[in-house]
């Protein structure tokens, strides 16, 4: 272990001051001193998918990345993408097909299906499937979660076109 240091951390768009070990695990930071508790604490090893985060806009398990690697990178946690007014569409998804029984899976499930739209706006189901295999589920709302990614895949395609659209207005 080594001795804590000032990290300056940028989580949801915002710059913050931290002084931790730069080996202390992103999720500890994330719950503890950022009060992002969007990610959740799982297994600790990075093998369930509950503490996933977007690093620099790519999915990672923030249980097992130092802090240290996130310092110069932007850091999206569950918390930064929508609001309760105002939800991402990928949230919106999973409300509206009710994705969700115990919601300790969601975080992750939600997380890796906007990094998948982010890079395949028309994933097949074998693609969801493959975008999500990390992310356990033991409460069987699979067959929901699958829906509510290809759900959200028409809504991001939707808010994109509407943009789109703005834009040459």
């Amino acid at each position: 272990m080594t001795a804590p240091r000032p990290l300056k951390l940028r989580v949801n768009r915002n710059t913050h001051d931290v002084c931790v070990d730069p080996q202390t695990p992103l999720l500890y930071i994330l719950r503890n001193d950022l009060a992002c508790n969007g990610p959740k604490y799982g297994c600790g090893l990075g093998q369930c998918g509950a503490c996933t985060v977007l690093i620099d806009g790519v999915a990672a398990r923030s249980c097992i990345v130092p802090t240290g690697a996130a310092v110069g990178r932007a850091v999206t946690t569950l918390e930064g993408l929508g609001t309760r007014g105002a939800p991402d569409p990928v949230q919106r998804a999973f409300i509206d097909e009710q994705a969700a029984q115990c919601g300790y899976c969601l975080n992750g499930m939600i997380m890796s299906t906007k990094a998948l739209l982010a890079v395949n706006a028309d994933p097949s189901d074998d693609q969801i499937r493959e975008a999500l295999r990390f992310n356990l589920c033991r409460c069987g709302t699979h067959m929901e979660i699958l829906r509510a990614v290809r759900r959200a895949a028409v809504l991001v395609r939707e808010s994109s076109a509407a943009r789109e659209f703005e834009t040459l207005r």
